[in-house]
């Protein structure tokens, strides 16, 4: 369904830019005389913390240095697989494809959620919940089976989307830990253990509230964000940064519409058999069959499972504001301090690859925990050292030529490798640690960068990255944990304090099965389960785009008439064991038509 994926999120993005220059873009969500009930700041804060959870941590660095370097872990795309290619034009196309996966097209799922649900709960006074996206195609339908579908679909997608961050978190988390302690080691019961944290700290933040708690964290992620993004940028070459930045922009928006609609139709297909009979010098120049799931259908899905949540938290913070203010506040400023982040670490990540390369250092494939293991016999004879010493027996270009540079014998080989387990990957240069990135994995290359600004400098970032990593994931957590508990009770802004334990408790326990369940491979299970969660809101996305117009089209032709709206509802976890709350026959007649 790649096609499904790439297209209906480029008519979203088309849709949205044309909805900000239409004749609509002034109108209110809420009443004409609502005033926004958040300064810009605080707004753009939470809903920026909200949107992007942990995920600039997890993939700013890691991923342009995976399009642009070759991994054996990893399928590579058709342009790391162009030998001709220019090494410089392959670190620009790196940045691209990041900004590609973190620009327009990622942020237009939340516009279109947060716009019509906005519109209808504030406009239209209509419970905030996903049911009410519908009202202007089905009316008053949504108050039934249909309606509650909805909600429950938008429940359970914006649960696994919760998930897949508070997982793919809880693996950096851990990585970071144990970075700044090895004896903390790395594995699924740690990574449990920080779940079950953070669950706890965002239950109490949840049931503080909007204002008193979800604020505050915002509030204070979004400051150490900044943080880290100024400090690395004035303690690198800000020169080169900004450079990239004004460079990398200009790039994207050449290039947006032939990326944004590739969907790598021939790499799927079958390798290109008969290619050196057509005069190609190479068929694996052409990219892997599995680089478009394992990368851009995983960020679409990532981000629709994540927008009922964030699309309803967005619309629950924005009454009083214009549709064009809420498109510039959570599609425009987004992006622009998204690609500007990216710069900052994921150029800074390049670089340093790049400087790494120039030292000589490179990437063993040692793969022995104790090298004393080895036969005797085998240790006087340094041509057998490969077979017990590198992964499968056979080893890369850097570990023979570490071997081979080794004349004192085979103890002395022994000696490095015990010393650092990624031998010859890191080196100090003026008191810095230069280390070739593309030799980690995606969770610790994030904190080599923070370590190559020195001793002291490298270990404060990385300390207050590991507070940024905690508190983007408590406001992904408490913030999601608060949606979930307004779409269960029928929209209600207060739910009550049991349901939000509740709520809270199952995002916890959900994201602890998925790496239970995957082991090894739970990142793998997490994506998976993103996936999953995300195909039939694909459809429903879409479908969207069609309520919004409807109903702009329909408050434009009535201007001055307002919806009547139905009772409120208030329903609590345990209400069916608490109270009964009856309703007049009468009433019911009048007001509630759907149950009669």
């Amino acid at each position: 369904f790649t096609w499904l994926y790439i297209g209906s999120q480029d008519i979203r993005a088309i849709f949205i830019i044309w909805l900000y220059f239409s004749k609509y873009g002034h109108i209110k969500l809420g009443k004409d005389n609502d005033k926004p009930e958040f300064s810009d700041a605080e707004w753009f804060s939470m809903l920026f913390a909200c949107g992007i959870g942990i995920g600039l941590f997890f993939f700013s660095v890691s991923e342009p240095l995976r399009h642009y370097t070759i991994s054996e872990a990893l399928p590579s795309n058709r342009f790391v697989n162009d030998a001709f290619l220019p090494d410089n034009t392959l670190a620009q196309i790196a940045m691209n494809i990041t900004f590609y996966h973190w620009g327009l097209h990622a942020w237009v799922v939340y516009c279109v959620v947060g716009i019509i649900l906005a519109f209808t709960s504030f406009r239209w006074d209509l419970p905030l919940t996903m049911k009410s996206c519908f009202y202007p195609l089905i009316g008053e339908r949504i108050f039934g089976w249909l309606g509650d579908s909805i909600d429950i679909l938008s429940i359970i997608t914006t649960i696994f989307g919760v998930c897949t961050s508070l997982g793919l978190g809880a693996i950096q988390v851990n990585a970071g830990l144990h970075f700044l302690v090895p004896s903390i080691p790395v594995s699924t019961p740690v990574q449990m253990l920080i779940i079950w944290t953070i669950t706890f700290c965002a239950t109490i933040s949840v049931v503080s509230g909007l204002r008193r708690g979800i604020r505050r964290i915002s509030q204070a992620s979004f400051m150490i964000g900044v943080f880290l993004m100024l400090v690395v940028m004035f303690l690198d070459q800000p020169q080169y940064i900004l450079n990239l930045f004004i460079q990398s922009i200009g790039y994207y928006v050449q290039n947006l519409i032939q990326l944004s609609f590739h969907t790598d139709a021939f790499e799927q297909l079958s390798p290109s058999y008969g290619s050196q009979e057509r005069g190609r010098v190479d068929a694996t120049s052409d990219g892997e069959s599995e680089w478009m799931n394992e990368w851009t259908v995983f960020y679409w899905s990532w981000w629709i499972a994540w927008s009922p949540f964030v699309g309803a938290f967005i619309a629950k913070i924005s009454r009083g504001r214009t549709i064009r203010e809420f498109i510039h506040g959570s599609l425009t400023a987004p992006v622009l301090f998204s690609f500007f982040w990216i710069t900052v670490f994921g150029g800074s990540g390049i670089k340093m690859e790049r400087a790494a390369a120039h030292k000589g250092l490179c990437c063993p494939n040692w793969n022995l925990t104790d090298c004393s293991l080895i036969p005797f016999d085998v240790m006087e004879n340094k041509d057998r050292w490969g077979s017990y010493i590198c992964d499968e027996g056979n080893c890369n270009p850097c570990s023979m030529d570490v071997i081979n540079k080794t004349e004192e014998g085979y103890q002395n080989l022994t000696k490095k490798i015990n010393d650092t387990v990624e031998f010859g990957s890191s080196m100090m240069v003026n008191n810095q640690q230069i280390t070739r990135l593309s030799c980690h994995n995606k969770e610790t290359m994030w904190f080599f960068l923070m370590a190559s600004y020195g001793n002291i400098y490298g270990t404060v970032l990385s300390v207050v990255s590991m507070f940024g990593l905690f508190l983007y994931l408590l406001t992904s957590s408490d913030s999601g944990s608060l949606i979930i508990d307004t779409l269960a009770s029928n929209g209600d802004n207060e739910p009550p304090v049991t349901q939000r334990i509740f709520w809270a408790m199952v995002e916890g326990a959900c994201a602890t099965s998925l790496l239970a369940a995957g082991g090894q491979s739970a990142l793998v299970a997490i994506q998976t389960a993103s996936i999953v969660a995300a195909f039939p809101y694909t459809i429903i996305l879409n479908i969207l785009c069609v309520s919004i117009y409807t109903a702009l089209v329909q408050e434009s032709k009535n201007e001055g008439e307002r919806y009547e709206p139905p009772p409120s509802f208030s329903i609590g976890l345990l209400d069916f064991v608490t109270t009964w709350q009856r309703v007049d026959e009468r009433d019911a007649q009048e007001h509630i038509p759907w149950t009669v």
